[in-house]
């Protein structure tokens, strides 16, 4: 039977807007694109000597299991040039599962929900657009419950206007 999945898509080296639209071609073969956020210009967390990131959230119907679609996550990251080279360092695409039909997975290498999407406004302003009401199983909170708890001046995170 087929789940939703909701998968959280960022780039900040080189063209970002192309290598989102390159990694939502290639996610179409794993499961049919339903719907795609407006891409959003994200100031970096944590490691801030990079560049801004380019996000934005996708909607995908699949029929792999979780950790099938994560291998597969992590095979398209690589064929875009993904090198882990320092961790939550620049890179030309980034493709997190936020959330997994009604799933909770706490294995090695694979965490969902995403552990830390309830924290990150550049998940959850995309996400809010285009699944307000999508419910974090853990937190039992909607995508736009979560967005409207950040604390103000938390991250900046804005529409990008350049697509």
């Amino acid at each position: 039977m087929a789940e939703l999945a909701y998968l959280s898509l960022g780039s900040n080296m080189g063209d970002r807007g192309q290598h989102l639209r390159a990694a939502i071609s290639r996610l179409a073969s794993l499961g049919r694109v339903l719907s795609v956020s407006a891409f959003y210009e994200a100031e970096p967390v944590e490691v801030t000597d990079q560049p801004w990131f380019l996000n934005c959230v996708v909607t995908l119907e699949t029929l792999r299991t979780p950790p099938q679609l994560m291998q597969d996550i992590l095979q398209i990251e690589r064929d875009m040039g993904r090198k882990r080279t320092r961790e939550k360092g620049p890179r030309t695409i980034d493709i997190d599962i936020l959330l997994f039909g009604e799933c909770l997975i706490e294995d090695e290498g694979l965490t969902i929900p995403h552990p830390a999407m309830h924290e990150r406004r550049f998940v959850l302003a995309p996400l809010a657009e285009i699944a307000p009401d999508a419910i974090h199983p853990r937190l039992h909170r909607s995508a736009r419950e979560m967005l409207e708890a950040l604390p103000a001046g938390q991250q900046t995170v804005r529409k990008y206007t350049g697509q």
